[in-house]
């Protein structure tokens, strides 16, 4: 468990992502929400947009009589992120997931609307009790700092953001900008979507260093992605076992020199702008 953004409130490092699970057979991904609960993994990271609203609903039915357990996310799309907007998308979120407040509230990407608006918007929720913080997903650094420069020092909470072992661009300035803010990196899809895992010598640090510590690969990536206090990690899991090896990360640490055999193996690639989406 860590600090999450400028709160007193402990999360665990690693969490449960939800993107694009309204496309899973319905019983075994409530099932594999509920079973990673009891395993720990209590941060819970939902979105209006999956799904249209689909899997909003599909995690209430995970976290019915468990909600105080929970650190429970949830996303307002940028079109929807007008003040008026952002505060009925969150009430319509609220709906469907059926509770009173959400632990932290995110704006998916920036978008049209003026960034003032949605923060005033957050700040409102934040006033009525319906959101006990908020943050941003996929910005980068420029326009994390415009969002400070609106909100002021101790308001932005998180950045989540795609990370994974073959994507560490954002090593270069919005990780560097997130932990010198006390804001909190959320990294999702931290496995990528490319075969897992891969070729190479990245692939065969990951075997070598998994095999010596009675791990699995996947638990070695996940140590490696939430090696820093303020990183976080989100993998998505519809089946009981992947839920059951994404606990198994929970509270594991790499060595100095594991770190660094990763670190030669999956190499930030050169700086680009913006920040990588899916």
């Amino acid at each position: 468990m860590r600090r999450f953004g400028h709160s007193s409130v402990n999360v665990p490092a690693i969490g449960q992502g939800t993107w694009q699970m309204e496309g899973d057979d319905r019983a075994s991904a409530i099932a594999s929400l509920k079973l990673g609960i009891e395993l720990g993994l209590t941060h819970v990271d939902t979105a209006e947009m999956y799904g249209s609203g689909r899997v909003e609903e599909l995690v209430a039915n995970a976290i019915e009589g468990q909600r105080e357990r929970l650190f429970l996310v949830s996303k307002v799309l940028p079109d929807n992120a007008s003040r008026k907007g952002t505060v009925r998308a969150c009430e319509t979120s609220l709906k469907r997931l059926r509770t009173d407040y959400l632990d932290c509230y995110l704006l998916h990407w920036p978008g049209r609307h003026a960034l003032s608006e949605t923060i005033a918007a957050f700040e409102e929720l934040c006033s009525a009790g319906k959101i006990r913080s908020w943050g941003v997903s996929n910005f980068d650094e420029t326009e994390l700092a415009q969002a400070l420069s609106i909100a002021g020092p101790g308001r932005i909470s998180c950045n989540q953001v795609l990370y994974h072992l073959g994507e560490r661009s954002i090593e270069h300035a919005v990780l560097p900008w997130c932990e010198a803010n006390s804001v909190t990196l959320v990294g999702y899809t931290p496995f990528g979507r490319a075969k897992f895992p891969p070729s190479g010598s990245g692939g065969d640090a990951l075997s070598r260093i998994a095999k010596a510590r009675g791990k699995s690969v996947r638990q070695v990536a996940l140590a490696f992605l939430t090696r820093k206090p303020n990183l976080f990690a989100i993998p998505k899991a519809s089946k009981p076992e992947h839920v059951r090896d994404n606990a198994g990360a929970l509270g594991f640490e790499l060595s100095p020199e594991e770190i660094a055999a990763l670190d030669a193996g999956f190499p930030v690639p050169k700086r680009r702008p913006g920040v990588p989406m899916l």
